[in-house]
């Protein structure tokens, strides 16, 4: 296993991090005060999923993810770092010839239009880039979610299809638009290929 330091990446009004499993009662509260809101856009969630020990053992399973570099499951929490404002997890991280991750994310209802994702995305790409080594990230997003495709649009990504019946959102086999953002720099790293 990696035994490399976690990530910390700071935008102007959030710090970004893996979150360690002590602070699970922080993603447990962001979890359930957004429960309503993020159930259209994410798959069906057991109980569980909104308790504290449910999220102390995703995130001590995120870190050694991390460590293993299978994934960077990143939390974006407000300058005090006393409140989650969103999460952004970059998964199935492959190497080889292919150097390429899923995005998938999710803000608070309360930081929506603020340009608190778009800022945490930026440097959230940029540590793929430059710290991962990435030469992909690819992001789908349901076509019903015009916020989610302006918001990859301006980062930069572009549409490279349609995937029918792609995911299984709220209960439901869902159509999704598929995106990606390739490194502008092509200096991605051949570790572990």
């Amino acid at each position: 296993m990696r035994e490399i330091s976690l990530p910390r990446l700071i935008t102007e009004r959030s710090v970004i991090k893996l979150m360690e499993p002590q602070n699970a009662s922080l993603m447990t509260r962001f979890r359930v005060e957004n429960r309503q809101h993020l159930t259209q856009w994410e798959p069906t969630r057991s109980p569980q999923f909104y308790t504290e020990l449910f999220w102390q053992v995703q995130l001590r399973t995120a870190i050694r993810e991390f460590r293993l570099g299978n994934s960077v499951c990143l939390v974006m929490l407000n300058a005090q770092e006393t409140e989650v404002q969103g999460v952004a997890n970059c998964t199935n991280i492959v190497r080889g010839t292919f150097q390429a991750c899923t995005l998938g994310y999710a803000l608070a209802a309360k930081y929506q239009g603020q340009g608190i994702m778009f800022d945490a995305l930026k440097v959230v790409s940029r540590y793929l880039f430059e710290e991962q080594g990435l030469n992909r990230i690819m992001a789908n997003y349901l076509p019903r979610n015009a916020r989610s495709g302006i918001l990859l649009e301006k980062l930069g990504f572009e549409i490279e299809g349609q995937a029918r019946r792609f995911l299984r959102i709220n209960g439901q086999w869902e159509d999704h638009i598929l995106t990606s953002l390739v490194n502008p720099d092509g200096k991605e790293d051949l570790r572990n290929g």
